[in-house]
Formats: C-alpha cells, structure tokens, sequence
C-alpha cells in the first residue's frame, strides 16, 4: 500500500490587525465543508488541524499585557520565548499524529517581535534557540503568507497590540518580510487591497495547491 504525502502546512503570519485570524477561521471552515477525496483513506490528510494564535494563550496562562510588549523589555522577551516554546508543543502535538496544520503565526512572530520591541541582540539569541531550529525546519517546506498591512479593518480588543500609526504599521510589515528573507524561509504577500474573504482564501489556496505540485 503506498504511503499517502502529508500536505504542506499553512502558516498565516505578519503585523498586527492584518486580519490573520479571521484568514485562518475561513480556511477552516473551507477545509471543512470541502469533500473528503475518496481516495484518501486517512481523514487527516485532507483536513487539516488548526493551531490559535498560542501568544492569545500564553498571555492569558502568564498574565501578560499587550502593553508589556512595548513597556518593559525584561517581560517582552520572556513572554516572546514562551510564545516560541509554545509554537512548538503545538506543532508537535499535531506532528506526531501524521497530520498537517494550517497555524495563526509561527515561530516567526515572536523573534520579529522580540527584533521589534527588545533588541537585535534579543531575535539574535531566540534565533540561537533549538526551538527555532525546529520551526523553521518546518517552515522551509511549508506554505508561509504575509498579511500586508495598510487596511484598516479591525478593531481593538484590548488584547491585540494596536499600532502605533500607519507608517509605524507598514513598517512592521516591511521588517517581517526582511526578516523571512534574512532566515531563508520563502514566503508570498497577501495584498491589503485583496479584501473579500473568499479571494484571499482562493490566493491562499492557489499557492497551497501549487506547492504539492
């Protein structure tokens, strides 16, 4: 019996308010209602599993603050390091059942963040870390989307870090595809002008179906 390939995993990643988690909870619900190919016999291939933003969890687990990020250095960093020891038992986890995932962020996020808010030398040392080695291990044969920033479509929810003003926004933006090139890991930007759902899911499902090819 041959053996079927597993999917390559979806990471959807960027800035803040860039409309990441509702991208995820579309492609859920797309993954969800599509048919089963019958010639699959393992469900799991065909559906993915579906890794929340962990940083939500460990915020909430820790008793972080959004404003923590910006204010304090010592606790920005050490929430980053929880956010990336998180990332990976939640990738593992699904890994050792042979299935594949589609995550909000990635392991990505929190050394970007840490870059942001701390210090080179911070991402530098998370870089350093064999949980990133891990990650990005993964990420390399994945599918990894940018949200580009520049659409203002969300709110505050007083949990989300808000940026500070647009310039500051796409800026972040610009750093986290500089960051990806830096660390070799191919990505593609979803354009903030791609605004209805089901075009954005199409445009990342195009690049999925093109890397199994």
């Amino acid at each position: 019996m041959t053996e079927c390939k597993r999917p390559p995993n979806i990471y959807i990643v960027g800035a803040q308010c860039t409309g990441k988690t509702t991208l995820v909870k579309a492609l859920e619900e797309h993954f969800r209602v599509e048919e089963v190919p019958s010639n699959e016999s393992d469900e799991s291939l065909s559906r993915p599993k579906i890794i929340t933003e962990v940083a939500r969890k460990v915020l909430k687990e820790y008793k972080f603050t959004a404003e923590d990020i910006t204010s304090s250095p010592a606790r920005a960093l050490a929430l980053q390091n929880l956010i990336l020891k998180a990332q990976v038992q939640a990738e593992a986890a699904i890994s050792q059942q042979d299935g594949w995932f589609i995550s909000d962020r990635s392991g990505v996020d929190p050394i970007v963040y840490a870059k942001r808010y701390v210090s080179d030398a911070a991402a530098k040392d998370l870089l350093g870390c064999p949980e990133w080695s891990i990650l990005k291990e993964e990420m390399v044969k994945s599918v990894v989307i940018v949200c580009e920033a520049g659409a203002e479509w969300l709110k505050d929810d007083g949990i989300r870090l808000m940026p500070e003003s647009k310039d500051a926004w796409v800026g972040f933006h610009t750093l986290f595809c500089q960051c990806l090139e830096d660390w070799s890991v191919d990505y593609d930007v979803l354009s903030c002008e791609i605004t209805k759902m089901e075009d954005r899911v199409d445009f990342v499902l195009g690049i999925w179906a093109a890397k199994q090819r």
